[in-house]
């Protein structure tokens, strides 16, 4: 987060562990998540009159008991501006426990898994892959 904050835009070491000689789909799944939340914040929040909401504000008023957390509009940026992870798990303790108690660990290798089995990258352009070929065989030499 804090080299993202200062400007950098290459995040180094995804999926890598034990100083890069390991590598684990499950770990680069996490990452992703992390990285996902971190580009996010370093996006920032819009701050206009639709955002601000002055007017919601007035009409719900700041009184004892009184909240915006079903207001539309709440709603509606909440789905926006927070960061809605996929593997992280922010349910209460019990409801993750009768959901079977699976850890962010699993779930990650479960996603690698699936990515792995389903996943079909385009193929690169012609140019492209006899550039790479040539370039592999000029090392191999």
């Amino acid at each position: 987060m804090m080299a993202a904050m200062a400007g950098a835009n290459v995040i180094y070491g995804l999926g890598m562990l034990e100083l890069g000689m390991t590598f684990s789909p499950a770990q680069l799944v996490i990452d992703d998540e992390i990285a996902r939340m971190v580009k996010r914040i370093v996006k920032g929040v819009d701050v206009n009159d639709d955002t601000l909401a002055v007017d919601l504000i007035r009409k719900v008023g700041g009184g004892q008991g009184k909240h915006y957390l079903m207001e539309k509009h709440t709603l509606d940026y909440m789905r926006v501006e927070q960061a809605q992870p996929k593997l992280f798990d922010r349910t209460m303790r019990q409801t993750w426990k009768d959901e079977g108690s699976e850890d962010v660990a699993v779930r990650a290798a479960k996603k690698a898994r699936q990515i792995i089995a389903e996943h079909k990258p385009e193929p690169l352009d012609a140019d492209v892959a006899a550039t790479l070929r040539k370039i592999v065989e000029s090392a191999e030499k």
